[in-house]
């Protein structure tokens, strides 16, 4: 009898702590594994929210990288640009010096000429004045002519036929 009072016991035993602890224990395990399921899911979208995000910064630092060589790219054509501009106009300056120096040279080689005819005028106009001051003759003043034009000529004054 006491082993028949004893599983009675057990049986009266666990149908109250299924009534009252089983299904209270049941419940907190299954409270427990939703909030468990719930972290994992939670971490699962932060972590594909970091790979996005991750995804997201890598394309534009690629972006950002693109445009910085474009930039770069843009400012090394834009040097070049101005370089070669810069040596057009040194070389048109250059060109406009060029001119301004041969039309200076031109200019100083026309005022010695004028100034060497100035000078051949007044001396034949001295030789003219002694021929006549000397009355001479024919012969005389044809010697004297040629002697004058030689001596010209030995001088090399300019560029003139005398």
């Amino acid at each position: 009898m006491t082993l028949i009072a004893q599983i009675l016991n057990f049986v009266i035993l666990v149908v109250i702590l299924r009534a009252v602890a089983y299904k209270p224990v049941k419940k907190i395990l299954a409270e427990r594994s939703q909030r468990i399921q719930e972290s994992l899911d939670k971490a699962d979208a932060d972590k594909a929210e970091a790979e996005r995000t991750l995804r997201d910064y890598k394309a534009k630092l690629a972006e950002a990288r693109e445009k910085a060589q474009s930039i770069v790219e843009n400012a090394e054509r834009v040097a070049a640009q101005d370089r070669e501009a810069a040596v057009a106009d040194t070389r048109r300056e250059i060109e406009q010096m060029k001119a301004s120096a041969r039309a200076e040279i031109a200019r100083e080689n026309e005022r010695a000429k004028d100034e060497i005819r100035k000078e051949v005028i007044r001396l034949s106009l001295l030789a003219a004045g002694k021929i006549v001051a000397k009355n001479m003759t024919t012969d005389e003043n044809e010697t004297f002519v040629e002697n004058f034009i030689d001596s010209l000529d030995k001088d090399k004054i300019g560029e003139l036929p005398c």
